[in-house]
């Protein structure tokens, strides 16, 4: 199984950055907070998943491009089975990033978080987080 998460960061109101996240609204993890991201379909591209999958879940679409970020695939972090996500990142602009989220199709809710102020996070997006912060920042 191939999936895909989004990193998208925005200049936070005071100093520093926050991440969008979406709380899911299924399982595995139901309730818990992720990236914003989900299943590859099989006619479609990488990069158009991403951006298919971020505006399905939080309504937000960005027309410039998002960056690979990575591969993550170790064998345990998706308790559904074997899965490997591709990750893709954005750092927006500061009007980019006053644009409305919400919760949308598997997502609960959409919210911005502070890096520096994580909740407890589903499958292994703390790992693709800090990726994202490395490459994106």
């Amino acid at each position: 199984m191939v999936t895909l998460d989004a990193v998208i960061l925005r200049p936070a109101d005071t100093g520093g950055w926050d991440i969008l996240l979406i709380e899911r609204g299924k399982p595995p993890f139901d309730g818990h907070w992720a990236l914003p991201g989900g299943f590859l379909e099989m006619d479609e591209d990488l990069p158009i998943g991403a951006s298919r999958e971020l505006e399905e879940e939080t309504g937000l679409s960005i027309s410039r491009p998002m960056k690979q970020l990575g591969a993550f695939g170790h064998p345990e972090r998706d308790p559904r089975g074997r899965t490997i996500t591709i990750a893709y990142g954005l750092v927006l602009t500061r009007e980019e990033g006053q644009l409305a989220v919400e919760g949308r199709d598997d997502a609960r809710k959409a919210a911005w978080h502070s890096i520096t102020q994580l909740p407890p996070l589903a499958f292994d997006h703390s790992d693709i987080i800090q990726t994202g912060l490395t490459v994106l920042l």
